[in-house]
């Protein structure tokens, strides 16, 4: 997926997708990341992992830097650049479909107003047959 070289542990190529995606959201500078990731993903990546794929999304062109003034201190903030918005959007599309794949085959539709179900169907016997319903409503109906 990236063409980063193979990390151990945490930094799978989906938490390297997602902190593309953070910096989609808005600039971060690394330690926000690296405490945006910990919230959403409940662990937190290191500096080390952090900071090195920063340089190397840099190198590719996906990222960009500046210094900020916060207070005293300088910090360094990056954020995504075109070609790291192109790249995020291609691979967020990859994933919705296969993410649609996954899901359709969970998808049932109602007998009646033929909705589509996810979750949560109201099923009914009628004439010797179990069927589907989005809600009691078209059950009833559906008589």
């Amino acid at each position: 997926m990236l063409s980063v070289k193979k990390e151990e542990g945490f930094m799978t190529n989906l938490v390297k997708f997602y902190m593309l995606m953070l910096l989609h959201e808005g600039p971060m500078h690394g330690y926000d990341i690296i405490d945006e990731l910990g919230n959403r993903l409940g662990k937190k990546p290191s500096a080390g992992q952090i900071y090195p794929l920063l340089k190397r999304f840099q190198n590719m062109g996906y990222v960009s830097q500046e210094i900020r003034h916060v207070g005293k201190k300088k910090r360094k903030v990056y954020k995504i650049t075109r070609k790291g918005r192109n790249f995020a959007s291609g691979l967020l599309n990859k994933f919705s479909d296969i993410l649609d794949v996954a899901v359709r085959q969970k998808i049932t539709k109602c007998s009646h107003c033929g909705c589509e179900i996810y979750r949560g169907e109201y099923r009914q016997k009628i004439r010797g047959r179990i069927l589907n319903f989005c809600c009691a409503s078209c059950a009833k109906s559906f008589r």
